[in-house]
């Protein structure tokens, strides 16, 4: 049911949210300014009322009706209903948006000795956060009767007691109020008594007996009435007790209290057994007519809980704890009787003290659990309450948030507080925060209180990944097996979650060219596809992305840089002797050659690098070892001693230094000669497979070079024979030289020839440069002999090469700087002694060049 108030106040609040809710509707904006201008007043308030003993889950009220929004808008905007105090009595349908009892409600339970039960309940509405508050009346239905403490009173009255005397009766309690509570007492017919009622000042109804007739005890010792309490309720409910009067003999005096009212001011924290009063009635008379004894009557049961009477003293301590918040006074009256059943009455009012005995109380109202490290400055994270039940400054409260944190605390209104973010959050630097809020009150001696809030902050994808490094160099050998692993790379990103959940993969390059590395997406292992060929590529970079699983997604790359490292697999390749017999391999080295003579030099290459590619030369296999010594890094073939007529000419060389070794050999042909004639410069000399071996090859070789000498010897006198022949004819033709130079008698050639033979390594048909005659140059003035005819042309030397020529003319490569014989030593065997004899007497010159 909703309350409306007479000044339509809630009206024009229910027009308020439709408009706020929807302003897009032009029939509401019309309606929002009628009642605008009919209202007078608002007030964001609801009310219902509503009876007691309500059964379980019993309709309230239709709050999306009367917040005038769909179900739907409180439903999207997390409505939430949230009773006063730490019991929820409230229900909110999630689905129909209808207000429910949660339990059945029990008026006298819930506000006892109240005579309005208002329950207090709050709706929240979030984005935008909205607070509206409501109140459920609770009416009273009289579902009890009025009873009385005991079933039987019993009363002594003397019969002496004069007409008009008054006899208090204990009261009926009605834990219904209003109209519902105690309203009457009614008394049996009776010809001695009669009723009558007292009103207290807590609206509390007594009753008392009133003497009409004298008693006798002679005629009546006891005599029974029936007392009726009656309420106000429809149809009534009655409660009885009886009475019993019992006539004792005369008393001539009753108790009397030194005052009729003890007013007493008490500290609400007093402990229990503390004395709040003495009460003292005195009794003239003697014996058990004097002695007076005290008891509690028409007190409310609960001021008996928390006060006892001594019944022989009269002292009235403190029994149970008071709570100034439960009630701020109460009344007691206390009967003093004296042994002949006279009894006199007083009043005991204690008023309690309010002390600041109680803490503030945080009650939360809503709570954002968790919220995005982006959310803006001033976003609400929670809502709650605090609450003392003291009064005046002791119920004054103050809020505060302990320790330098980014939020801070706004006062709403009717001591609720909100919980804001103040400053930007980071999830990096505080996944979760412990929010701790006090609450103290204004007390002389302040009490606080503390609860703790955890607001967990939710992470926004806003790092991007990083890599640990910024070039990731990784080295795999050539000739390696597919889908190797030679490495992996690795990148952090301070988000988490999914937002941390790193996926690597290759930057798309230029080109249809299929990749030669791999990257596991998930762990960032790298695989070589296929087999790497150091000499086609021995290093390349491909770049790298890690990519967060965000949304919009983060990357970052990197540079992934793969080396190559060289295997030894490419034997050396020798240039130099040629090693397909493609051109001639001879080289000629005469039989008087020395120590350290230069007689080749062997060039390799080998395709590896590194270690793989030093090269190394050694004689492999040689005709004679000891003849020859191959430079171990230059590879210059050189005499290691000086030539003999039975060293032989056949060697293979060249091995590298790789590991394994590989290596690669050539033969390089020797021919050890006397002198350089035409005949050995023709012979091509052809590399035999392998030496002879047995003895039909050292027969065939001794026939050989028998009838080789034999060919020789005789070829050798065949020339003698003819240079003396040659000689003779020639004697007569040569010019006589001064008498000073002739120191001879044998005749000698007309002249002297210088001639230089030069051989080009890689071919058989080297050629002789016989240069032009050689005279000698006489000094000037030196008298010519007879018959002579002096020249004056003087020889020339002819052109060595070598000296300031080319090497690559001759097809050979050059040695090594400073090492072997010179150039034109090396270029060039030149024939230096020829030495001719022309004159046995006198013209004998020789001409060494």
């Amino acid at each position: 049911m909703l309350g409306i108030t007479e000044d339509s106040g809630w009206l024009f609040w229910r027009v308020m949210a439709c408009g706020r809710v929807n302003r897009d509707s032009k029939r509401q904006v019309i309606l929002f300014f009628l009642c605008f201008c009919v209202c007078r007043s608002g007030a964001e308030t609801l009310r219902y009322s509503l009876p007691e003993e309500m059964e379980r889950d019993s309709f309230v009220a239709n709050i999306a009706k009367d917040l005038g929004v769909s179900p739907s808008q409180l439903v999207s905007r997390n409505a939430r209903v949230v009773s006063e105090g730490n019991e929820q009595l409230f229900l909110l349908n999630q689905n129909t948006e209808v207000l429910t009892a949660k339990e059945s409600l029990d008026r006298e339970e819930i506000c006892p000795q109240r005579d309005t039960c208002m329950l207090v309940f709050k709706i929240f509405l979030e984005n935008p956060l909205q607070l509206i508050r409501g109140e459920v009346e609770i009416r009273d239905v009289n579902d009890n009767s009025p009873a009385f403490p005991e079933k039987e009173m019993v009363l002594e009255i003397p019969e002496t007691a004069p007409p008009g005397s008054r006899f208090p009766l204990e009261s009926a309690q009605d834990m219904d109020v209003g109209s519902n509570g105690l309203q009457n007492y009614s008394l049996g017919s009776n010809s001695h008594f009669s009723l009558a009622l007292k009103t207290g000042k807590n609206g509390m109804k007594y009753a008392e007996l009133v003497l009409q007739r004298q008693l006798d005890r002679e005629e009546q010792r006891e005599m029974n009435l029936l007392i009726t309490a009656t309420d106000g309720g429809s149809p009534p409910r009655l409660g009885t007790a009886q009475v019993r009067i019992v006539v004792v003999d005369a008393n001539d005096n009753i108790p009397v209290f030194g005052q009729e009212v003890y007013e007493v001011r008490l500290a609400e924290n007093s402990p229990p057994e503390q004395l709040v009063v003495r009460v003292t009635a005195a009794d003239l008379d003697e014996g058990s007519y004097g002695k007076v004894r005290y008891t509690f009557t028409q007190t409310p049961e609960r001021s008996r809980q928390l006060f006892e009477l001594n019944p022989a003293t009269g002292e009235i301590r403190v029994a149970g704890n008071l709570d100034f918040e439960e009630a701020k006074t109460h009344e007691m009256v206390v009967k003093a009787t004296d042994g002949g059943g006279l009894s006199a009455h007083c009043k005991v009012q204690v008023e309690v003290l309010d002390v600041n005995d109680n803490p503030p109380e945080i009650a939360l109202t809503s709570l954002t659990a968790s919220i995005p490290e982006a959310a803006p400055p001033r976003t609400v994270v929670a809502l709650f309450s605090v609450r003392d039940r003291d009064s005046g400054d002791n119920g004054r409260t103050e809020c505060s948030i302990e320790g330098d944190l980014p939020f801070s605390l706004t006062p709403t209104f009717d001591n609720y507080y909100e919980l804001r973010t103040s400053a930007a959050l980071d999830r990096e630097r505080t996944a979760e925060y412990n929010v701790t809020v006090t609450a103290m009150d204004w007390g002389t001696t302040r009490l606080s209180s503390r609860k703790n809030l955890f607001v967990q902050i939710l992470d926004v994808n806003d790092n991007s990944p990083e890599f640990t490094q910024e070039v990731y160099t990784m080295s795999v050998t050539e000739n390696n097996s597919p889908m190797l692993r030679i490495g992996s790379v690795n990148a952090t990103d301070a988000d988490a979650g999914n937002n941390a959940r790193i996926n690597y993969a290759l930057v798309q390059q230029e080109g249809n060219e299929q990749p030669v590395v791999s990257v596991n997406s998930e762990n960032g292992d790298v695989y070589i596809l296929r087999p790497m060929d150091y000499e086609e590529v021995g290093t390349f970079e491909v770049a790298v992305r890690a990519t967060d699983g965000g949304s919009p997604p983060l990357s970052a790359q990197t540079v992934l840089r793969v080396v190559v490292l060289d295997e030894n697999d490419n034997a050396p390749v020798v240039l130099h002797p040629p090693p397909d017999g493609s051109a001639a391999t001879g080289e000629l080295v005469l039989r008087w050659a020395r120590a350290g003579y230069l007689v080749a030099k062997v060039v390799a290459v080998d395709a590896d690098a590194g270690q793989n590619a030093w090269l190394s030369y050694e004689l492999a296999k040689a005709t004679e070892s000891g003849l020859f010594r191959v430079g171990l890094h230059s590879g210059e073939v050189r005499t290691a001693r000086a030539v003999s007529e039975r060293d032989a000419s056949r060697q293979r060389l060249v091995r590298d230094r790789g590991q394994p070794p590989r290596s690669a050999t050539a033969t390089l042909g020797i021919t050890l000669v006397d002198g350089f004639s035409d005949a050995h410069l023709r012979v091509s000399e052809e590399v035999p497979a392998s030496e002879p071996d047995g003895p039909l090859t050292l027969y065939l070789i001794a026939s050989l070079a028998c009838v080789s000498a034999l060919f020789l010897a005789t070829a050798v006198a065949a020339v003698a024979v003819k240079l003396r022949r040659a000689r003779q004819s020639e004697a007569e033709s040569l010019p006589t030289f001064p008498k000073a130079a002739t120191d001879s008698n044998a005749g000698s050639l007309p002249r002297s020839y210088l001639y230089d033979v030069c051989f080009a390594a890689g071919t058989v048909n080297s050629e002789f440069r016989f240069l032009r005659p050689l005279l000698p140059c006489f000094p000037a003035g030196l008298p010519a002999g007879p018959g002579e005819q002096r020249s004056s042309v003087c020889s020339q030397d002819a052109a060595i090469p070598g000296e300031g020529g080319d090497w690559s003319a001759q097809g050979r490569a050059p040695p090594p700087e400073g090492m072997g014989p010179s150039p034109a030593e090396a270029a060039c065997t030149a024939n230096r002694g020829m030495e001719l004899n022309v004159s046995s007497d006198q013209n004998r010159w020789l001409t060494q060049q």
